[in-house]
């Protein structure tokens, strides 16, 4: 007789079943599951259109280029990312930063800077850059949500302008939709059925509104393989690398904090190292398909988590397909859809996607000041610039310096004992780093202290270069006065650096 198998454990059980429900395969085999995956791919490749033919606009390129990068990118990462249910497109935060590349040098020198970016991805993945991610704060962390959330609604307001007065209450109606239909039924998206049910009225009534058709043509073709005009020069790299950097740095920012942010939502560990390379490659690959490259986007990413309650990596793989085949296939269709329920879809993504929590009077008050000034300096850099990079850059080290400040109080220097009338010991308690240690210099009595002093580090710890130099010119400023100073209660790591280091720094004396 077979031996009983062990029981697993409650957090083996969850972690076994969180894993399961991201699986395609059992997705595939459930028909309720699969058709979540299924209307959620196509809920974002319907939004994906408009927002692809924007960025494509910004980037100064032809639709198709980023109609086809959103379709490259989303197949790609379906089996490359190591986040299941992320959505990768064209983004705006991309078409920023190659905007200049291809007003000035055109598109084939596009393809070929995204092409570099998607190689330099895959060689930030290899190193393990990913792993950075664990020094972004929590501050910073909510800063980024909120900044998106406030970024997303921004980008509804151009179609709100300037349009007939019967969009407005379209959109009401869409946001209506959205809202409490999940109350009484969630067998089909709110958001799916309020496009369906705007476009059915928008045509019945033959309406005169702004539809996807008015944002710019849709391809007639699928893509084809292609390899960009550029000569093979070192010239030819000095102009793309520039670009190529840039858009590998905030591609990979915006796809790990948007992963960073889905593993939050899902309760689920998503392999960063792994999305990572994945974006690289993605890119890689729409580059060579005449696309503009793009990175995780958060928007549509919500729409598929949160609105439509997908996991795997099936929907991701299906929004691609869709909307290649609502693009191509079924173009005269899909321009038809007015702009006013897209609109509508997009602000209740911005609204689920903003913490509100972070801005209630109780949590303000409860929360440091430092802590909500990362945040704040999160947001209005990342609305300001329109660039989640600069905004979370910004708000690392504004959390950093906050940190650094707020550390370097702790440090402190005490007189502790005199063992006889030509000998004074003092005490320094606190970590020793360049915050802490530059005033550390001005904290003892040259003149008044007798000849032999005493400074005891044994409650401390030298962390940098700077700390050495400071010890360094403490020593030097004894000796002119004819005094001794010596450094004792070093632990192992503190005197390795401090007796390399001593005596060899410029400026310390």
């Amino acid at each position: 007789m077979d031996a009983p198998r062990p029981a697993r454990s409650p957090e083996r059980r969850s972690r076994v079943d969180r894993d399961e429900a991201g699986s395609v395969r059992a997705a595939l085999r459930d028909p309720r599951r699969l058709r979540t995956e299924v209307l959620g791919g196509l809920v974002v490749a319907l939004a994906l259109i408009p927002e692809a033919i924007s960025f494509s606009i910004i980037a100064g390129v032809d639709p198709r280029v980023g109609l086809f990068a959103s379709f490259t990118m989303a197949v790609s990462i379906a089996f490359l990312g190591g986040r299941r249910a992320m959505i990768s497109a064209a983004t705006g935060a991309i078409a920023l930063v190659i905007a200049p590349l291809a007003r000035e040098h055109g598109l084939d020198y596009l393809i070929a800077a995204v092409i570099l970016a998607g190689i330099v991805q895959v060689l930030f993945g290899v190193l393990g850059v990913a792993k950075m991610m664990r020094f972004i704060p929590r501050s910073v962390m909510v800063g980024f949500v909120n900044a998106l959330a406030i970024l997303i609604f921004l980008a509804q307001l151009p179609h709100l302008r300037g349009v007939p007065l019967i969009v407005y209450p379209m959109v009401a109606a869409g946001i209506a939709l959205i809202v409490f239909l999940p109350r009484l039924t969630r067998v089909v998206p709110a958001p799916l059925v309020g496009i369906l049910a705007l476009t059915a009225v928008t045509v019945g009534f033959g309406l005169s509104v702004p539809n996807v058709s008015d944002q710019g043509d849709l391809p007639e073709s699928l893509p084809a393989l292609l390899v960009p005009n550029v000569p093979l020069t070192f010239e030819t790299l000095q102009i793309i690398a520039p670009y190529a950097i840039a858009m590998a740095l905030v591609g990979l920012m915006e796809s790990l904090m948007t992963a960073k942010l889905v593993d939050d939502i899902t309760d689920t560990h998503s392999n960063k190292t792994r999305e990572a390379w994945g974006q690289g490659a993605a890119n890689v690959i729409t580059g060579f398909f005449g696309g503009m490259g793009g990175c995780a986007m958060i928007g549509q990413t919500m729409i598929n988590v949160k609105g439509s309650g997908a996991r795997t990596r099936l929907s991701t793989f299906l929004a691609g397909i869709f909307l290649l085949i609502l693009v191509v296939g079924l173009g005269d269709i899909v321009g038809l859809i007015p702009m006013a329920a897209l609109v509508a879809v997009m602000i209740m993504v911005a609204v689920g996607t903003f913490d509100w929590h972070s801005i209630r009077p109780a949590t303000l008050r409860r929360m440091p000041k430092s802590e909500t000034a990362v945040m704040l300096s999160t947001v209005v850099v990342t609305v300001v610039t329109h660039n989640l990079a600069y905004g979370v850059i910004t708000g690392v080290v504004v959390a950093a310096l906050m940190f650094a400040r707020r550390v370097a109080h702790f440090t402190q220097v005490i007189d502790v004992a005199h063992p006889d009338d030509d000998t004074r010991v003092y005490a320094v308690v606190g970590e020793l780093f360049w915050a802490s240690s530059n005033d550390l210099v001005y904290q003892f009595d040259y003149v008044g202290d007798p000849e032999n002093v005493v400074i005891d580090l044994s409650q401390s710890h030298i962390w940098d270069a700077s700390t050495v130099a400071t010890l360094d010119a403490i020593t030097t400023k004894y000796a002119a006065k004819g005094k001794t100073a010596t450094i004792v209660g070093l632990n192992d790591s503190s005197a390795e650096r401090h007796g390399r280091l001593a005596g060899h720094l410029a400026g310390a004396h």
